[in-house]
C-alpha cells in the first residue's frame, strides 16, 4: 500500500494542473492548479460511444509495434522513455511496474509513489530502521554481558589452560629475548587441547543461552533493550519464536567453534559488517538467514503518518529526519 495519502496534488508532468491520486495511481482528468478541487475524487465520466473512424485518422499500429507518442518536447534522458514530459503512469519498456504480479515490492516498501516524489525509506510494520550506531553499542553491551558469564562459568577452565600453556609461553619469550630460532618449540599437551575445546564450547553455549531465548520471546537482548531497538520478522510483527531465533543465531554464533584457526572470527566480522552495504533494510547475513530486520523500538507506539497537503505523508525517524 502506498504511503502517499489519497488527495489532489500538482501533476509533476504538468505543474500548471492538478490531479487526484487515489493511493495507487492518478485518476480522472486534470484541472487547473489554482482551481479549488472537489472534496473527494473526480466524478467518473461515462464511456463515450466509439466514433466512426475517419479515412484521414492515424492508423492503429500493428500488434507488438510501439504507438507514436502524442506529445512533443525535449527527449527525456531516461532509457526507453518517450520524448517530452513523462505522463503520469508511463512505464518504460522492459521495466516491471513495482508491485505488479511477479514483481512484488521489497518488504517495508510501498508499491509505488507519484512521479515527482522520492520513494520513502522502508518502515517495517511502521517502525523506522534501527540506527547503525545503536546496533553497534547494543552488540558491545551484549559482548560484555557474555564475557562476564564466561568469567563466572568458564574461568576455572581458562585458568587450567593457561597453566598448561605457561611453559610454552615462557620458552617463546626466552627465545625472543635471546634471538634464538623458534624451531623446536614444545607442543601443547593433549590436556591443553582438550581444555581449549571445552572453553570454546562453553563460550558458544553461554552466548546461545543469553541471546536465543531473549530474542525469541521479545526480540531484545539486554543491549537492544537499553538502546531501544528490536528484532522483528519481515512478514509480520509477532515474536520471532524459538526456531527463527535459533536460525538467526546459528549464522553468527556457530563460527565461534572455528576460533581455534581464526576462521570463525573472520566469518563473524563479515556477517556483522554486511549491514554497512545492504540496502534497503540494512540486514546482516544472520538477519537475511532468518528473514528478520532490526528496527527502532520507541517507548511509545509508532507516530501516525501526517500529511502536509502538498506531498506524501511523512513522520520522524530516530535520527531526527524523516523516514
Amino acid at each position: 500500500m502506498s504511503s502517499v495519502a489519497p488527495g489532489w496534488y500538482k501533476d509533476p508532468a504538468e505543474p500548471t494542473t492538478q490531479r487526484y491520486w487515489d493511493g495507487e495511481g492518478w485518476v480522472g482528468p486534470p484541472i487547473p492548479a489554482d482551481a479549488t478541487p472537489p472534496d473527494g475524487p473526480p466524478p467518473v465520466d461515462e464511456p463515450a460511444a466509439p466514433a466512426t473512424p475517419s479515412p484521414h485518422a492515424t492508423p492503429t499500429p500493428a500488434a507488438g509495434q510501439p504507438a507514436t507518442p502524442p506529445w512533443t518536447g525535449t527527449p527525456h534522458p531516461g532509457a526507453g522513455a518517450p520524448p517530452g514530459p513523462i505522463p503520469p503512469g508511463y512505464q518504460a519498456p522492459g521495466y516491471p511496474t513495482p508491485g505488479s504480479p511477479g514483481h512484488p515490492p521489497a518488504p517495508g516498501y510501498p508499491p509505488m509513489a507519484p512521479y515527482g516524489y522520492a520513494m520513502p525509506a522502508p518502515r517495517p510494520h511502521g517502525y523506522a530502521l534501527a540506527p547503525l550506531g545503536a546496533r553497534l553499542v547494543a552488540r558491545l553491551i551484549d559482548i560484555v554481558m557474555v564475557l562476564l558469564l564466561n568469567i563466572a562459568v568458564n574461568g576455572w577452565f581458562v585458568w587450567q589452560y593457561l597453566q598448561e600453556m605457561a611453559p610454552i609461553f615462557s620458552e617463546v619469550v626466552r627465545r625472543a629475548q635471546t634471538g634464538q630460532s623458534a624451531e623446536g618449540l614444545p607442543v601443547a599437551s593433549e590436556r591443553a587441547s582438550s581444555l581449549q575445546m571445552v572453553i570454546i564450547l562453553i563460550a558458544a553455549a553461554l552466548w546461545w543461552a543469553y541471546e536465543v531465548p531473549a530474542t525469541a520471546n521479545t526480540g531484545q537482548t539486554l543491549g537492544k533493550r537499553i538502546m531501544n531497538i528490536r528484532v522483528v520478522r519481515l512478514d509480520r510483527d509477532v515474536p520471532l519464536g524459538f526456531g527463527r531465533s535459533f536460525r538467526r543465531w546459528n549464522t553468527l554464533g556457530l563460527p565461534t567453534l572455528l576460533w581455534v584457526c581464526c576462521v570463525g572470527f573472520i566469518l563473524q566480522l563479515i556477517d556483522s559488517a554486511f549491514v554497512l552495504f545492504d540496502r534497503p533494510l540494512r540486514q546482516a547475513l544472520h538477519d537475511k538467514s532468518a528473514q528478520t530486520v532490526v528496527v527502532w523500538q520507541p517507548k511509545t507506539a509508532p507516530a501516525p503518518f501526517t500529511s502536509s497537503g502538498n506531498g506524501p505523508a511523512q513522520h520522524s525517524d530516530p535520527s531526527g529526519g524523516t523516514a
